[in-house]
This record gives structure tokens, sequence and C-alpha cells, in this order.
């Protein structure tokens, strides 16, 4: 029997905002309807009925109009018509699972949801209390021991927020290309910062001019004197610089033995970098705290891949952190349309970009047909649509007792941030809080306890303040 064209996706235009959860498929329709759509539908449209659906619909989504295109088709668009092929109940079947799946794609429809200063969560309520404004973007954020907090603006400036709430811009910082998703990215203080004073920054280093002009991931590490970052020394840039402005990861974390840990995004050349190892894109890199490659890295003495690898297979991770309980790392990766990733970080292990993805293509069209493939790690979840999560954290302060264990993920596209609740290492519960906020950029637990969040448009940044 023919297939779905992909063409018929121009029956569609634009992206919804809006978002699903799966039907149910217990009944014997649903499941009949599901088989439809994955045997003549899913190579065209994608593995995900769910993903498919994520769109404005330009010849309606009622479930009498959706019969009425999948039976009489359209055909100058690309869309078969199959009302000699395929059963009318089995249509009519196709047809619900479609609107049941629409029908639940307001889960990330806050528009009645009036935007305030406190927001309640299972078992506890926050205010936001704002702690600088003026700025583009907060990347990065991080409290020093004496309660001062460093912003990173992509912009290309970083500042100190004294007690007072008053901005000091901080000098010395290292040029960025802040173009596209590039610039001054993300900071970290060492673990022993208060005896050796050092602070990591991520930034999209760049080198050439005009046509020629090519940037890459680079951290660099350095010590503040006064409100003069001095001290500098680049400890990383990625290899290859790519002409592409956008995918540069860019998130750094120390795990409880001392080690530096950041990712690298693929700059948007998926079917070249993340899965080729003898290229930093597309990877978790590990060093030393000082950049030197600790010597059990997965690929030290190997000609497979470059000493720095701890993993593969990403796409771009803006999200990465530890659970200081058993030292696990987990990130967070934007996926394309759909299939955004939480996932548990192993040695050596390789993720499956662009291989295996719950995603489609930006233009609706298929990226590949396969969410699983032997050798390649499965995310601990996954979300459709994209919520596009930027920022990750992990809650143990006292000061939040009812999110303590859970991670906390930021969402660029719905404006909330996400509470994931974790039960054995696994996923047991999420919650969507501070509904509203902002395009939700970064979030971190800082040394003092509390949790501060990063907006963008206006740029901003928050302390959550227990109620």
């Amino acid at each position: 029997m023919k297939k779905l064209s992909f063409l018929s996706l121009l029956l569609f235009i634009g992206i919804s905002g809006k978002a699903f959860t799966s039907p149910d498929l217990n009944t014997k329709p649903g499941k009949k309807a599901r088989k439809i759509y994955t045997q003549y539908c899913a190579s065209c449209h994608g593995e995900k009925v769910e993903a498919f659906v994520d769109r404005k619909w330009k010849h309606g989504n009622s479930k009498d109009e959706i019969v009425a295109s999948i039976t009489n088709g359209y055909q100058d668009a690309g869309m078969p018509t199959w009302k000699d092929k395929i059963a009318e109940k089995d249509i009519s079947a196709l047809a619900e699972l479609i609107v049941t799946s629409l029908a639940t794609v307001t889960q990330y429809d806050f528009k009645e949801v009036a935007k305030t200063d406190t927001y309640k969560s299972k078992g506890i309520t926050v205010k936001t209390e704002e702690i600088a404004s003026g700025l583009e973007s907060p990347w990065g954020i991080a409290v020093l021991p004496d309660g001062d907090i460093l912003i990173n603006d992509r912009a290309g400036k970083m500042y100190r927020v004294d007690k007072n709430k008053e901005k000091h811009e901080i000098t010395g910082i290292p040029p960025v290309l802040a173009v596209g998703q590039g610039g001054l990215l993300d900071v970290v203080l060492h673990p022993d910062y208060k005896n050796n004073g050092w602070i990591y920054i991520s930034y999209s280093k760049f080198k050439g001019e005009g046509e020629s002009l090519v940037s890459t991931t680079a951290i660099v590490r350095g010590k503040l004197n006064g409100d003069t970052f001095t001290n500098k020394e680049d400890i990383f840039e990625a290899q290859p610089y790519e002409k592409t402005r956008h995918h540069y990861g860019s998130r750094i974390a120390f795990d409880n033995k001392g080690y530096l840990f950041f990712s690298v995004g693929e700059r948007g050349r998926e079917q070249v970098n993340p899965q080729n190892t003898k290229n930093d894109l597309g990877k978790i890199h590990r060093l030393m705290d000082d950049g030197k490659i600790p010597s059990d890295n997965p690929f030290v003495g190997s000609s497979n891949g470059n000493e720095s690898i701890w993993s593969y297979g990403h796409r771009n991770p803006q999200g990465l952190i530890f659970d200081p309980a058993n030292g696990e790392m987990y990130d967070t990766e934007h996926g394309p349309r759909g299939g955004d990733e939480l996932n548990l970080i192993k040695k050596g292990a390789n993720y499956g970009w662009p291989v295996i993805s719950y995603g489609i293509n930006y233009d609706g069209t298929v990226l590949t047909p396969n969410s699983k493939q032997e050798g390649m790690e499965q995310p601990e979840t996954y979300w459709i649509p994209s919520i596009a999560p930027c920022g990750l954290a992990y809650i143990t302060s006292d000061k939040y007792p009812a999110w303590q264990g859970n991670i906390m993920a930021g969402s660029l596209r719905f404006n909330y941030l996400n509470r994931i609740v974790m039960k054995d290492n696994k996923v047991a519960d999420q919650e969507k809080v501070l509904i509203n906020v902002g395009r939700l950029r970064s979030v971190i637990q800082g040394s003092d306890g509390y949790i501060y969040i990063g907006i963008e448009n206006p740029g901003t940044v928050y302390r959550l303040l227990p109620q």
C-alpha cells in the first residue's frame, strides 16, 4: 500500500505552541489506530503522532475535517486519497487518534494563568525576589561565598551583584561572538573556591573575519581581583571551529571528586559531528580542574576518539548537573521538533543523535525512523513537543523541603520551571511550576541554598524565597 507523503505536511503551517499527552490506547480501536499510523503514516510524518500534531492545521483539526483530509486527500499538496485503500472505520479510528492527541495539547496553554510573583507548587509556595534586571540573557549564575552574585549576560558582559543589588561590570572578560546562540555563557565556581579563587566560564570563542569568521565553545578559568577577571587560563577550545552560530552547548559542572565536565553542542552539523569521536562537537567532556586529561577517560590511549570526551552523540546539551548523593550526572538537551531529553550520562556512552530521536525536523519532515538502536542510550524522559530545556539544578537545600531530591529544568519555549521528581534514580513525576514567569534560561541552587533563575525578555535574575 502507498504510504502517506511527507508533502502532506503542507496541510499544516507553523507550530502551535502547545503540547500533548499520549491518548489512551487500551481500547481495541485505539490500539488499531496506532498500528495504522505506525504502518502507513510514520515514515513520512514521524514515529510519534504526538509530534505530528504539534502545529496549526490548514484544513481544520476537528474529527470530521481530519476524516475528510484522509479520505479525499490534497493531491496538489502531495496528500493522496485514501478512501479506496483504507476502510471507512479505520480512517475514523485514525482521525480519532489524532483528535485525542490534539485534545490534550493544551497542557502548555497558559494564556489564562495570570502572571504573578508568588507561585504555589505541591507542598511549597515560593515568591520571586528580583536580584538584577536590565540584562539581555542571563545565561550563567554563580553565588560567591560572601553572598555577591556573578551573572553572565550572553551579550558579552559579566556582572557582580552586591548585597544592595547594585551591578558592577567585571572587566577582563574574553571577547565573545554574541551572535545567534553564541556569547558569554555559563559561569561556575571551583568546588574549593574559598581557597583557590578559580572561576570557570564557557563562551563562544571566534577567529577570522567576514566570510572567514568561525567560532567554537571554549572554557577559560580566572580569578577576581576586585572587579577584574585576572589570571586567565584557556583550558579548552572545541575543535573544529564552525561557521554556524548555534548549538554551542556550554554548561559546566564539577563532580564530587573535583573533575570538570562541560557540554559542547554539535553546532548544527548533525550529520558530521556528534557521532565522530575524533572531533569535540556534540560531546560532553571531562578534564582535571587545570585542563589536563584524566588518565581514566574512555578514549585515553585510543586512536578511536579524542581523549577529553566522556560521552558523545549529543545535540545541544544546555543543562548539566550531578546528584550529590550518588554522583550520577544528568543532562538536558534540545531535540529538534520534539524529542528534548533528560539523560543519565555514562562514561563512554553514545546518546544517539542523529541516528535515533523522538523528534522530527523543524519543517515537519522525518529526521530518522528510529527512536531506539542497540548500543545507543535511551533518555530518562523526553518531551514532545519541545519545551526547550535550558539550565538544570539538583535541589538539596532544606529551604525547599518539598523539592529536595528533585531536578529543576527551565523551559525557554513555554515560560515555566519543570520540576522532575526522581525515585530510585528514575523519573517518577513532573510538575509545571512558576508558570508564565518568562523564558527561563538558567536555574541554579546557589551556595547559599537558594534557587536562582535567569529570565529572558526582559533579562532578569530572581531568587526564589520559600513562603
